[in-house]
């Protein structure tokens, strides 16, 4: 076990952890929320340190990132767990298991031998995916440094309900971020997640400011957060941040404890042109095969100078971050 960062001892052995924006008042002998973090006589202590349950060399666009270094792999590591209890979780079987079965799993790797098999497997950055990664920042945070100093980049893909202490701690090490905004109603959070919307949308801002590449993506729920007056909420969220966000909009199919029918295309092209409408520079729907909806539109000129098929890139005509045909700019790190 890994002695945690960000907690502060109570009174008769109570902790606070101050990782997430849950804070967890922690009893001695308990877990937190997210089932990894437990207090052991006045002490947090981490559950899932170097504990990998998943280990790959993904493409970048399947975080997905489509501005941050295209058409590289970047090596994916998670642990078990999560702060959030989405009945929709499309990888509950490792995000929910020490909830769920009370099963804590994975195969020990030290922050050192993963940054040593991204550099070997050509790897340009480290993603922090799968599952939260703000439940294994203390393994996140190590790696990163190590990270940085063998030139690689470092990617979170994250619910984004850490803490701002979590960020300041992180960001030196931090390049980009794939945040999910999973709805624009705060009873939407609390009542299918187990979250709250507002520290969501004040980490997307605050993590623009620190200089973070921030990428956004709200998986299309049926009857639940795809109502035209929702989707024009985010847009106009997005709008307001920043209108170079890359906004992905991608198709639900039903997993875990949710038996609500898939997505249908023409709601992910409406969502699409919902966030066009409103100026969003980059808007892509996610999860719908053989779609030019992935692809980068260059907004001089109106040319297609990135196109994607699946997670792969079939044509880029971004040269230093320059459009070819009009020398327009494109926004990301390319």
């Amino acid at each position: 076990m890994k002695e945690c960062y960000l907690y502060k001892t109570l009174n008769d052995f109570k902790i606070r952890c101050d990782l997430c924006n849950h804070r967890c008042l922690i009893e001695n002998g308990n877990v937190g929320k997210c089932c990894v973090r437990k207090n052991t006589d006045g002490k947090l202590y981490s559950l899932v340190y170097g504990r990998l349950i998943a280990e790959n060399v993904d493409p970048i666009e399947k975080k997905p990132l489509f501005h941050f270094l295209p058409g590289t792999n970047s090596y994916s590591i998670a642990t078990v767990g999560c702060n959030f209890r989405c009945f929709f979780c499309q990888n509950y079987q490792i995000s929910q298991m020490p909830a769920d079965d009370n099963v804590i799993d994975g195969r020990y790797e030290s922050p050192e031998n993963i940054v040593k098999n991204a550099v070997k497997f050509k790897c340009k950055s480290i993603s922090y995916t799968y599952t939260e990664p703000t439940i294994y920042f203390e393994l996140a945070y190590d790696t990163s440094i190590i990270a940085k100093e063998n030139g690689l980049k470092n990617v979170f893909v994250t619910n984004g309900f850490m803490t701002r202490e979590a960020l300041d701690m992180i960001s030196p090490y931090l390049d980009a971020a794939n945040v999910d905004l999973k709805s624009f109603s705060d009873e939407f959070y609390k009542n299918r997640l187990g979250g709250r919307l507002k520290p969501v949308l004040n980490n997307i801002k605050y993590m623009k400011e620190l200089g973070i590449w921030i990428e956004v993506t709200t998986l299309l729920i049926p009857g639940l957060n795809d109502s035209k007056e929702e989707l024009t909420q985010i847009a106009e969220f997005l709008k307001e941040t920043g209108i170079e966000i890359p906004w992905h909009i991608s198709a639900y199919y039903p997993q875990y404890k949710s038996t609500i029918p898939p997505t249908l295309t023409e709601k992910i092209v409406e969502a699409v042109n919902i966030g066009k409408a409103q100026g969003l520079k980059y808007v892509y729907g996610g999860n719908v095969p053989f779609s030019s909806l992935e692809d980068t539109v260059c907004p001089g000129c109106g040319s297609d100078v990135i196109k994607r098929r699946g997670f792969s890139i079939t044509k880029n005509d971004v040269q230093n971050s320059l459009c070819e045909k009009c020398s327009f700019k494109i926004d990301g790190v390319f």
